[in-house]
C-alpha cells in the first residue's frame, strides 16, 4: 500500500526548502532596510534599495518552493 501524496517527502534538497530560504528572503529584507535608516556611510544607503528588491524578489521566488 502506497502513502499518500500529502506524506511523500520531497525530493529537493534541506538547504533549497522553503523555510530556511524565506528566512534569508525576509533577513536580506531586513538589512536592507537597515541599510537604508543608517546614518553614516553614503555606501550603504546607496545599496539599500537594490538589497530590499534582491530580498523581495527572492521571497517571491522562494514561495513557490515545497515545504
Amino acid at each position: 500500500m502506497t502513502r499518500p501524496t500529502i506524506f511523500r517527502k520531497s525530493r529537493w534538497p534541506r538547504w533549497a526548502r522553503r523555510g530556511l530560504m524565506e528566512n534569508i528572503a525576509t533577513a536580506l529584507i531586513a538589512i536592507g532596510f537597515l541599510m537604508l535608516f543608517q546614518p553614516f556611510a553614503l555606501s550603504l544607503y546607496t545599496y539599500s534599495f537594490i538589497t530590499m528588491l534582491a530580498g523581495t524578489v527572492m521571497f517571491i521566488i522562494v514561495s513557490k518552493f515545497p515545504e
